[in-house]
């Protein structure tokens, strides 16, 4: 069984869509990062940067101790070793599939998040910063545009952990300051991406659970010194 520690996320949905993807058996348990859940001493011994998602998998690859993972670019791996899927077994494959996927966790995820932040949250008197990230931002769906248009998926001709680490975000494009019709090959891709049965499923997972409100407790949750206190 695998445990997934996770919430609605951009991050979160990549786990989802995986797990749903894979067929593997698992079981959610929600981490309602509003709340401060991310910082509960038992998910920290899951997940020691209190981020989401986070696994647990009872029955690892080589046996053993059950084996806990946190960054979702290293759970994707694992899941897809561990199911045979969505990450090619030969090297030249593999890399081309890694190097899109490390693309992702390094650049895309990141910096599409701080636009993100800095369009829907940032107070007043942030423009420079807020100008930085939906300038960067547009540039990288510039360059996953144009990979788009060269390869059917990120990763070559087949749908991989590429694509899932990828696709959640390019869905908020709007909270970047992005158009999605200035990159028709995205949109093709989202399409194509949006269905698949699997990633239904997995974008519906855990949005039945009710929603914290974004007062200022959970402003000061999520964006003030509770995120740079030592754990």
């Amino acid at each position: 069984m695998i445990h997934g520690y996770s919430w609605r996320t951009s991050n979160g949905r990549k786990l989802h869509i995986m797990l749903e993807e894979t067929g593997l058996p698992y079981r959610l348990t929600p981490i309602d990062i509003r709340k401060g859940d991310q910082f509960a001493p038992d998910f920290l011994k899951v997940s020691p940067n209190n981020k989401i998602p986070a696994i647990v998998d009872d029955e690892p690859i080589g046996g053993g101790a059950p084996l806990s993972i946190f960054e979702s670019g290293a759970i994707l791996t694992y899941l897809a070793d561990k199911s045979g899927k969505f990450l090619p077994k030969e090297p030249r494959a593999r890399y081309t599939v890694l190097q899109w996927a490390f693309w992702q966790v390094g650049g895309f995820g990141p910096i599409l998040g701080q636009a993100h932040h800095f369009v829907d949250y940032a107070p007043e008197g942030s423009d420079y910063a807020r100008s930085r990230f939906i300038k960067e931002s547009g540039r990288l769906y510039g360059v996953l545009n144009k990979r788009l248009g060269e390869s059917e998926y990120l990763g070559g001709p087949d749908y991989s952990i590429a694509d899932i680490l990828t696709f959640p975000w390019s869905q908020g494009y709007a909270k970047q300051g992005q158009r999605i019709e200035d990159f028709p090959n995205v949109k093709r891709w989202q399409d194509a991406i949006l269905g698949r049965p699997a990633v239904q499923k997995g974008i519906a997972l855990l949005t039945d659970l009710p929603d914290t409100p974004m007062d200022d407790k959970a402003r000061s949750i999520m964006f003030g010194d509770a995120q740079y206190q030592r754990r």
